[in-house]
C-alpha cells in the first residue's frame, strides 16, 4: 500500500496544546514538512518564544532552545555565530516578536544575522488573555481595548515586513496566510525559501503567516478564517516585500 499522507518524521506525535482553530499546529507542521524534505533534521537549531507556542520545543523532533520572551533574535545570533555550519530559525508570535522583541529583531535584521524568522501573527496577545499586540487591528476589540483600538490612543498596526524592507541586511520578506488549502501551499513554500537563504548564506529572512485565533476573537473556527480574510488581510497583503535572490535581480 503507498502512503499518501503521514506525520513527517521531524514532528513528535504528542497531543498540541492549541485551541482549536488555532493556526500554530498548521505552521508546525509546515516547518517539520520543509526540515524533512531538506533533509537539514540533524543540522537545524530552532528558537521558542514565550507565548501561546511557548511548549513548540514539545513538537519538534530536533534541537530546540527556550529563550525570554522577545529575545529569540539575539540567542539566534549567538547560536549562528558560533555554530555557523548549523541551520538556525526562530519561531515568534507578534506580541514576542513586535511589542517585547522589536529592538532584538531590528538590529538582528539590520545586522543582517544569517538566521530565518517564521514571526506568526495573530492580532492579539493570544496566551495571557487576548490583549492589545502592535499587529491589532484599528477598531479590533481585545481584552485591553474592549471598545476598539484608537488610533488616538494607541496608534496603528506595525506591518512588520515592511518595517525591515529598507535594512539593506534584510535579504528575503513575505507575508502569507494559512485561511485555505492554497494559502497554506503558498505558506510552506515561503518557509522553505526562507530556510533555503539561509542554507546558501544569504543572511537574513523573514515570513510573516498571518494565523486565526478563534478563542480570543470571539469566534468559531470557520468564522476567524472568514473574519482573517475579510479584516485582516486587508490591512496585512498577502505578497513578496523583499527579495533579492537572482530571479528577482
Amino acid at each position: 500500500m503507498q502512503v499518501k499522507f503521514k506525520r513527517p518524521n521531524s514532528m513528535r506525535d504528542r497531543p498540541m496544546h492549541y485551541c482549536p482553530g488555532c493556526g500554530h499546529g498548521i505552521v508546525h507542521r509546515l516547518i517539520c514538512e520543509v526540515v524533512d524534505e531538506l533533509g537539514i533534521r540533524e543540522e537545524v537549531i530552532g528558537i521558542s518564544p514565550v507565548g501561546c507556542s511557548v511548549i513548540a520545543y514539545d513538537y519538534f523532533d530536533f534541537d530546540m532552545v527556550e529563550v525570554a520572551h522577545g529575545r529569540a533574535p539575539a540567542v539566534a545570533t549567538g547560536i549562528k555565530r558560533v555554530h555557523p555550519d548549523k541551520v538556525v530559525f526562530t519561531y515568534q508570535g507578534d506580541g514576542d516578536l513586535a511589542s517585547i522583541g522589536m529592538a532584538e529583531i531590528v538590529h538582528a535584521a539590520s545586522r543582517g544575522e544569517a538566521f530565518n524568522v517564521i514571526f506568526i501573527n495573530n492580532a492579539n496577545y493570544g496566551m495571557t488573555g487576548g490583549q492589545m499586540a502592535p499587529t491589532t487591528l484599528v477598531g479590533q476589540r481585545t481584552a485591553t481595548t474592549p471598545f476598539g483600538r484608537d488610533v488616538t490612543r494607541e496608534g496603528y498596526p506595525l506591518r512588520m515586513p515592511e518595517l525591515l524592507a529598507s535594512l539593506p541586511g534584510v535579504y528575503y520578506l513575505e507575508r502569507v496566510a494559512v485561511n485555505n488549502p492554497a494559502n497554506v501551499r503558498r505558506t510552506k513554500r515561503a518557509i522553505k525559501k526562507s530556510f533555503l537563504v539561509q542554507m546558501e548564506k544569504k543572511r537574513f529572512s523573514l515570513v510573516e503567516v498571518l494565523s486565526p485565533c478563534p478563542t480570543n476573537w470571539r469566534l468559531s473556527p470557520l468564522e476567524a478564517l472568514k473574519w482573517l480574510e475579510e479584516k485582516m488581510i486587508p490591512y496585512y497583503p498577502l505578497r513578496v516585500i523583499k527579495d533579492l535572490t537572482p530571479s528577482q535581480g
